[in-house]
């Protein structure tokens, strides 16, 4: 089986990988600009806003949530592999789920998180690890790398009750919003792709051309992605993203909840957890203008440095 590209899921287009040239174009330079100087001025408009009453009113009822991450996460991973089982995918819908050994382990695994003990979900998340390695190569590293975040659940199931538990969650930030900036990059090296999922899923592009919307909607996964990394506004984000992808949901169905559900889980996740947990890297540079100039570079380095690994090897 060919592996191209997340977007595979709903289109039959051949992959055409895109010049550098036509990536890099006048509008995608422009727009990377205007997206590192407008997150340089959130990151100092976000703080005074999370200091609300109805934020902090707000933060202080998730708060209460946070006791029940870990069951959220344990068995909205066996609700979502019991998905996939049933319908005949692993990990994704472009892996088909063979016979034998590997179906014998995904259910192992669901059967494994489902029970209420610690080491149960390890060997459960060491099923699945083993699965995800065996997927991996068949299709890829760097294809595999759309589906960062199962890495990162995997080892949030693997540190439960040990003395590094206090790391799980943000290496599930960490995960996601590399795997979020991975999918999104797809979108400009592969636009053709994209592009026909729009016109024949009448995806509604608000009045922009096919090409400058794919544009458009790649930078806004790509900027979630990243401040998920950095840890900025990460409930309020999360919110926004399970409203995507439920309107997805609405136009490709149950094909686009089945491929999704883990990432609903996890969203559901970081609106409990917040990020009191993490400490952001800006805040590492004390004054105003140290903060701007260290999130507008480091997203240009950030976005740079995906672009050209994505395009060489991917």
């Amino acid at each position: 089986m060919d592996y191209y590209a997340h977007v595979k899921w709903f289109t039959d287009v051949i992959a055409e990988k895109e010049s550098i040239a036509a990536v890099l174009s006048p509008f995608f330079m422009t727009l990377a600009v205007f997206v590192a100087v407008l997150l340089a001025v959130l990151t100092q408009l976000l703080p005074a806003l999370s200091k609300s009453k109805l934020s902090t009113r707000i933060d202080s009822e998730l708060d209460k949530l946070r006791k029940y991450s870990m069951f959220i996460l344990k068995y909205g991973t066996a609700a979502s592999l019991l998905i996939q089982a049933a319908s005949g995918t692993l990990f994704a819908l472009e892996f088909e789920l063979t016979g034998g050994w590997q179906t014998f382990l995904m259910w192992t695994a669901i059967v494994l998180l489902l029970i209420p003990h610690h080491y149960a979900t390890k060997i459960g998340a060491l099923a699945m690890l083993v699965l995800f390695i065996d997927t991996g190569i068949e299709a890829g590293l760097f294809h595999m790398l759309d589906y960062g975040f199962y890495l990162a659940i995997i080892g949030v199931l693997l540190l439960e009750r040990t003395k590094e538990s206090r790391w799980g969650f943000p290496l599930l930030y960490l995960g996601t919003g590399l795997s979020l900036c991975w999918v999104a990059v797809e979108k400009w090296i592969y636009p053709t792709m994209a592009e026909d999922i729009i016109v024949n899923h009448q995806v509604p592009t608000f009045g922009f051309e096919p090409a400058v919307f794919i544009v458009m909607a790649g930078f806004i996964e790509f900027v979630v992605g990243y401040l998920l990394v950095v840890g900025i506004l990460n409930r309020l984000l999360s919110v926004v993203l399970t409203l995507i992808f439920i309107s997805t949901t609405m136009l490709f169905g149950m094909m686009e909840l089945a491929g999704h559900y883990m990432i609903h889980i996890v969203l559901i996740l970081f609106i409990i957890e917040g990020a009191s947990f993490y400490k952001p890297p800006v805040s590492m540079h004390r004054t105003v203008v140290d903060q701007m100039v260290f999130v507008s570079l480091n997203f240009i380095f950030v976005l740079a440095t995906f672009v050209l690994i994505y395009y060489r090897f991917a």
